[in-house]
Order: C-alpha cells, then structure tokens, then sequence
C-alpha cells in the first residue's frame, strides 16, 4: 500500500494543481471584474491558463493528428490509423492513405518506450508517409494494463518486436529510434538463427544505447551510481485505484517527468514564464509553438517496473547486447548471426542522452555482416531530438536513410509466405521520391 499510495499522491498534486490553473483563469476571467481594470488579473488568468494547460496534458494520450499527404496525382490523401496487431503492451499501429497505391517502401518504426508516447515520432511519420508504407509499434501506458496481462520486461519487448518483424515480413526496412535500438539489434540476430527468412531488408539504429559504456553521459553515470535495490526503492511504484492497471508495479510516468524537466530546468522554467507573458499580452494561441512541443513534452506514459529495472540492470549495467550475451526466454542471441541484413546507425555530435559512439558499436558486434552492408553516419551539430525529427533529420538524415533502404532492396526470398495483416489480440508468441519532412523542437527520448 505504502506505493500505491505515493502513486496516488502525485496524482493528487497534479489534479490540484490543474484545478488551481482552471479556477484561477475562471475567476480572473469573471465578467464583472471588467468594470475595474487590473493588470494583476490579467497575469492571474494568464497563469490560470498556462497552469490548467500544462497539468492536464500530462493524462492525456496525444492524437496522432497526421495530416493530409499530396501523391503524385496532385491529389490529397486522408491518413488513417489501423491497428493492425492488438498485444497487451503494443499495438502494430499502420499508417494507410486513402485512394493510394502502397508505396514500394515497407517501414517499420520503433517507437521508444522511455516515458512518452510513440507520438513522439509524428513528425518522423509524416516525413517518411510521401515515400513509404509505415508501421509503427504504438506502446500501451502500463497504468491501463490490468495485473493479469502479466509481465513485460526486455525480452517481452524483443519478442513483440520479433512478431512484428514475422507479420510484415521480409520486405520490411525497421527504423529504431533510441531505446529500443539494442532490442530492435537483438529481435532481428533472434530471427536470423529462428526464421532468417523473415529478417527485415535493413535496420536502422537512430541513436540508441548499443554500448551505454563507449561514451558516458548523464543518463549512463546515473546508473552506475545507483544500486538496482535503491533504483527499486525510489523510482518503483504501484498504479492507484483510478486506473485499470490499480496494482501493478511501474515506474510512474509523472516521475518520469521530473527527471526529464530537472535536466534543463532553466529552460524549461524560461519557457513557461514566457508562454505566460504572452498569453497576457495576447499573442499566444492554440497551437503556437509552445503548445504545439509541451502538449507532447507533458504526455507521459507509465512503463512497466519490470521493464524500467530489466533495462537499466541488462542494457545499462551489465552491458548484455554491447557484450553479446543477451539471452531471450532462455536462448543467447547471437549478434554475430546476423548475415544479410543492411545495418546503419545513425548519431549526433551533440546527443547528450545516447552520445556518439554507443550506438556506432553495433557495427563492430556484427561479425558475421560483409562491410557492404554496414554504414554510419555522425550528423554534426544534432542534439538528440534532431538527428530523427528535427531540421538534420528533414535535411540530411532522412535522404541518407532513404538511399541506405533503396541501396539494399531485394526480393522476397523464393517461397516465403507473407501472413495476413489482420488484427490480433492473442499475446506474442515464445515510387521513388526523398523529399519533405516536418521539424520538431528539441526533447530527450
């Protein structure tokens, strides 16, 4: 109970301080104080609105909210969302345009699960929706997730990965962006010893924690400097009776957070009180830029206990996919095994979360990969954001994935069966073009 109870204490501090923001801009918003002019209370509603705006979105999943693509007809095309595998913990999410031949180019993103939903990457979808067919792994909010769904820990995480890699099938081209980098690694040397049939064409790893040791950071000093039995004690908590997972061990996405604001408090702190002085000046709207990067920003997700602690001991710690000793339900993967599939990585010279050279490291883990097949790329100047959705991800990074997929294009190997794209709720099994793109401002994944 003592956890439960913490989790429902910053629940209650984030519902009161929504409260505070909405009755603050009601009441200096009351008609009648209009008869008696007040700057004080046009600061108050100011504040009133910022504050509502800001705590409430931290409960709230984003809407993917993709816009219209232009084809080569000249005409517009409605993107729509399907689900096309339905897990416990993910979703096969697909991105389809309506009146539109599928583009050659079969993508599949992993979105991270590290705090924030896969709508992080929707300016990454709707770069790549012009010239490919794009998957997406929608991860579920583990607070919403009832006890009995059971675990999910890193090898969970590998598994659905590697049902997704079997459902789409060989044709496929896996763009991971940083988290699940190591995993995304790990599911496909899984396939090339279980099924090398269904390996996807290439995989891109976009600045992810290959090696967590090659180049220290904060994020990885942070878990050297803690014991896995402190990191239990301080950042674990059970969901509260409000939410369907009421129960289950996480690790609370409002801690989450917390710890992503402290790293650039300033900026952060500068950022509300700006928004603040320009909604009392009444320059700011609905969908301005500060609104447009926090209503994300704030959207955070729950993960599972078992999945925050198996990847900071596993990845972080004993460095098991860097090291080559990563076992799933039992089984090593060896990296090594993968022969065929193109690998790039992806860096920027200015990444504070994954830093140049942890995720460069997967290169030299592939022994078995000819050097034709394997490329990297260090984007100069890129924070962590930029080198998968900001201006170096449009201008640079992207072209240069787009020739790495079209580079190592082949056919189906001879026989393969591609399964049918149907939903399902059953648990995991033991045209040319290179143009366009969105920016997004800088955040931590």
């Amino acid at each position: 109970m003592r956890n439960m109870a913490s989790y429902d204490l910053m629940e209650t501090v984030r519902n009161t301080n929504q409260w505070l923001g909405a009755s603050a801009l009601a009441l200096a918003s009351y008609p009648a104080f209009s008869m008696f002019p007040n700057p004080g209370l046009n600061w108050m509603a100011a504040w009133g609105e910022v504050t509502e705006r800001a705590f409430s979105r931290m409960v709230v999943k984003p809407d993917w909210d993709i816009p219209p693509i232009t084809g080569e007809d000249g005409q517009d095309h409605v993107i729509s969302e399907e689900v096309v595998l339905a897990r416990d913990f993910g979703d096969l999410l697909h991105f389809t345009a309506s009146d539109r031949d599928a583009p050659r180019r079969q993508v599949l993103l992993v979105a991270p699960m590290s705090g924030h939903y896969a709508t992080l990457l929707r300016s990454t979808v709707i770069s790549l929706l012009p010239d490919c067919d794009v998957y997406i792994t929608d991860w579920h909010n583990a607070r919403d997730i009832p006890v009995s769904a059971g675990k999910f820990d890193v090898e969970d995480y590998t598994l659905y990965l590697v049902d997704f890699m079997k459902h789409l099938g060989p044709d496929t081209h896996v763009i991971a962006v940083c988290q699940p980098a190591p995993l995304a690694l790990a599911a496909t040397a899984y396939l090339a010893e279980e099924e090398p049939d269904a390996q996807p064409r290439t995989l891109t790893l976009i600045g992810g924690p290959i090696d967590p040791g090659a180049a220290p950071t904060e994020v990885t000093d942070f878990g050297h400097s803690v014991t896995m039995g402190q990191l239990e004690h301080t950042m674990i908590q059970r969901v509260g009776f409000k939410y369907a997972g009421v129960g289950r061990k996480v690790y609370p996405g409002l801690l989450q957070l917390s710890s992503f604001i402290s790293m650039n408090g300033e900026t952060h702190a500068k950022a509300f009180q700006d928004q603040i002085i320009r909604v009392a000046r009444g320059e700011a709207h609905d969908h301005d830029k500060h609104n447009k990067f926090y209503d994300e920003y704030l959207a955070v997700m729950d993960m599972t206990a078992e999945f925050y602690l198996s990847t900071v001991d596993r990845i972080f710690k004993n460095h098991e996919i860097a090291k080559n000793s990563f076992t799933v339900a039992g089984r090593p993967v060896d990296i090594g095994k993968i022969t065929t599939v193109a690998v790039k990585t992806v860096e920027g010279s200015k990444d504070d979360i994954s830093a140049p050279g942890q995720c460069v490291a997967a290169l030299d883990l592939l022994t078995g990969l000819p050097d034709s097949k394997k490329a990297s790329h260090l984007e100069e100047g890129a924070g962590h954001y930029g080198i998968f959705a900001g201006g170096s991800w449009r201008d640079n990074i992207r072209p240069l994935v787009l020739d790495f997929i079209d580079d190592h294009e082949e056919r189906t190997p001879p026989g393969y069966r591609k399964k049918k794209k149907t939903a399902n709720s059953n648990g995991p099994a033991k045209s040319p073009g290179k143009s366009a793109g969105n920016a997004a401002a800088s955040t931590p994944v």
